[in-house]
């Protein structure tokens, strides 16, 4: 059969039309970009300890690439590893291994740790210690040597198999070794070893006095509760102290830190000769922070480092970061002039330096080169919508931009400083990585991922730059249906958080933000998202317009974005509807009550209705404590409101919710029952404060039908 050239055209033309037509299931609009549409990446990462190559894993290798040639070869096979192993252990992908050199390693499986360790040609597999089934918060000694662990609320240390219990509370409203504060102050373990590997630093967390708060088990009959600790806004919190294990002498010393036992205790740091500990201290208003040095042989205070205060709130968020062989220099980030930038200390100077300065924040430090006495770092310098990767010289503060492209940047430094690791999206690129040479800023792609969108029917995205009623700018995206007919109106939702840690909108892949909303746009729907003040990452003034009245500037904010979608000729302004989940959905319920007039549907996901029964740590730093401020809580509470409801509203929660309690839903649809209220309610059983995994596709589906039903 032959074909005219005409023909051929149109053939290929035909079948690129139709590759591109094809519509996101609901399963590949919620999970796909983890699964079949996942975008391939470099798995593992690390970079080898002489700094001349890298790892990465397969699923039947782990690989070493040489930086210089790219060269790459099999480092250790999936089969090397499984001879090695007992039928019971035999792994079907490979674990992370920790590399210590080219020929030595460890990983773990099933609570059991083990060696890899090359031997001539071949890799022999060593079963090195094996913890108890019921260890968590596992701490590897730098040495290799030992574990620190926690079963329960007590500590352990495993030291060469010699197992030692570092506290022994029968009170299991006693907890060590864990994280406190509800993993606030930036908050993630509650075990710090000592450079020398002689001491242990760690957590108490003595919860006796904060009220239990029941979390029901419905999966099993009758029922079981299991109560939780949940210190609620005003109430009283729990009592943090620091402890100090001696290994040598099985002696623990508890640091001398004075105060009001509800105090903060917040980046926690070992001195590198391991004979002081620094630590943030935070008064329970969150507005006067001390950096203390205590001496861990004596636990009593040396002195005093430095001081921050603020009427509003100090934030701390990171440990005190020491250069490269000093004991006596190191870098503090601080918000201290409206964005987090670094700041130079000396223990006996005081502040040096401030390193970075301007009108944007370093988000990240990736680390030193001693050599060139230079700081590595990720900053939104260029714009909030992106990340780039900098360095710095902390001796003549030259700055330099490392990378190229436009985009969401972020970076792995290697040992010594010499090799950046680049990773990055944007809107137009699923992921690109490069390998940065920091004395050349020259790069080598080592990965271009391909679409894996590209077969699908993709909407028009358009940014969006608005002005809040200070002039300040807010930054959203409107995505418009598949099939965009600008001679039509369409149904539009909103999608909103507009809570503090937290932003929607940025230059990354896809750029959308999110499938769901694609798959939004091919059924027919306008989507539109924005980033309103008390939001993350636009620094002090923009996070703290929130402060004392959660809700209000943020709906004010948000306001703007709705008359600019009423002022474009393809919205229905009749047919607005509006979702957020957490700080969203509780910005969802506010505007279903506050403006009832606005949005047509609402769908709130696991929403705070009351602040005073949210916890303590972030509740009061951006509303202050209830019986300071009334008025600001009375405003928030959305229990007395609910008779203002016009539209439809479905709200949904997790049965075993520990974030936001299920309490706050239940007391809401109690009101509305007292006022005569309807509104659609779900619960998840079994899940906590997000519904993940497979069950997602089940409320993302969910809430697709509510809007389709009421909203179309």
């Amino acid at each position: 059969m032959k074909f005219s050239k005409f023909s051929l055209l149109f053939l290929v033309a035909g079948s690129s039309l139709f590759a591109q037509s094809q519509k996101f299931t609901i399963a590949e609009a919620v999970n796909g970009l983890r699964s079949n549409l996942a975008t391939k990446n470099i798995s593992q990462f690390s970079w080898s300890d002489d700094n001349k190559s890298f790892y990465q894993s397969t699923k039947n290798a782990y690989l070493t690439t040489e930086v210089a040639n790219l060269k790459q070869d099999t480092l250790v096979s999936l089969y090397q590893i499984n001879k090695n192993l007992s039928p019971n252990l035999q792994l079907k992908s490979f674990p992370r291994i920790n590399f210590i050199n080219n020929n030595k390693g460890y990983f773990t499986q099933n609570s059991k740790y083990f060696w890899v360790e090359k031997t001539g040609k071949d890799w022999k597999v060593k079963e090195w210690i094996a913890l108890d089934k019921g260890a968590e918060n596992v701490e590897l000694l730098s040495n290799n040597q030992g574990f620190v662990y926690t079963i329960k609320n007590n500590l352990y240390l495993n030291l060469n198999g010699k197992i030692t219990a570092i506290t022994n509370d029968e009170n299991e409203d006693i907890v060590t070794g864990q994280a406190v504060h509800q993993r606030e102050f930036g908050i993630d373990k509650g075990v710090f070893v000592s450079p020398d590997n002689s001491k242990i630093a760690f957590y108490r967390m003595d919860q006796t006095m904060v009220t239990s708060y029941p979390i029901i088990d419905w999966s099993v009959s009758p029922a079981v509760n299991n109560n939780i600790k949940y210190p609620m806004a005003g109430a009283l919190s729990h009592h943090v102290t620091l402890g100090i294990f001696d290994i040598k002498s099985g002696k623990t010393t508890f640091l001398k830190v004075d105060g009001d036992p509800e105090q903060y205790l917040t980046s926690i740091t070992w001195n590198p000769d391991s004979k002081s500990v620094f630590v943030g201290v935070l008064n329970r208003d969150q507005n006067h922070l001390k950096m203390n040095q205590y001496n861990v042989a004596s636990g009593d205070l040396t002195k005093i480092i430095f001081e921050e205060k603020s009427e509003i709130y100090v934030e701390p968020q990171h440990p005190l970061l020491f250069f490269p062989n000093s004991t006596t220099d190191f870098i503090w980030q601080s918000q201290r002039t409206g964005y987090n930038h670094l700041f130079h200390y000396n223990l006996e100077k005081g502040l040096v330096a401030q390193l970075t300065k301007g009108d944007w924040l370093v988000t990240d430090v990736l680390g030193f080169n001693e050599k060139k006495k230079e700081i590595y770092y990720t900053s939104t310098q260029e714009t909030p919508l992106e990340r780039h990767l900098y360095k710095i010289n902390w001796s003549n503060f030259k700055t330099q931009k490392l990378d190229a492209e436009a985009g969401m940047h972020s970076g792995i430094l290697s040992k010594d400083g010499s090799w950046l690791y680049d990773s990055f999206s944007n809107a137009n690129s699923p992921r690109v990585v490069n390998l940065i040479n920091t004395n050349t800023a020259k790069s080598k792609n080592i990965l271009t991922s391909e679409n894996t969108l590209k077969n699908y029917q993709r909407p028009e995205i358009k940014n969006v730059t608005l002005k809040a009623d200070d002039g300040t700018p807010l930054y959203g995206k409107i995505i418009l249906p598949t099939d965009f007919d600008p001679n039509k109106k369409y149904p539009t939702l909103v999608y909103l958080y507009n809570g503090p840690h937290v932003q929607l909108v940025t230059n990354s892949f896809p750029a959308s933000g999110n499938l769901w909303y694609e798959f939004m746009a091919q059924r027919g729907y306008i989507v539109f998202t924005m980033d309103g003040r008390g939001s993350a990452n636009r620094g002090l003034k923009f996070e703290q317009a929130v402060f004392r009245h959660l809700g209000e500037v943020e709906m004010k904010d948000q306001l703007k974005g709705v008359d600019y979608l009423k002022s474009l000729p393809y919205v229905d302004a009749d047919k607005m509807g509006i979702h957020g989940w957490s700080f969203g959905g509780f910005m969802t319920t506010s505007f279903m009550l506050k403006h009832p007039e606005v949005f047509k549907v609402g769908v709130a996901g696991g929403p705070v209705i009351d602040w005073k029964m949210y916890e303590i740590m972030y509740t009061e730093r951006y509303m202050d404590s209830p019986q300071n401020n009334p008025e600001g809580y009375k405003q928030a509470n959305l229990l007395d409101k609910v008779q203002n409801l016009k539209g439809k509203l479905l709200m949904i929660h997790g049965a075993q919710d520990n974030v936001v309690v299920w309490q706050h839903s239940m007391k809401f649809l109690k009101a509305a029952v007292d006022n005569g209220v309807q509104l659609d309610y779900f619960v998840y059983p079994g899940h906590e404060h997000n519904v993940l995994g497979k069950d997602r596709v089940h409320l993302m589906q969910k809430i697709t039908d509510y809007f389709d039903e009421y909203l179309k």
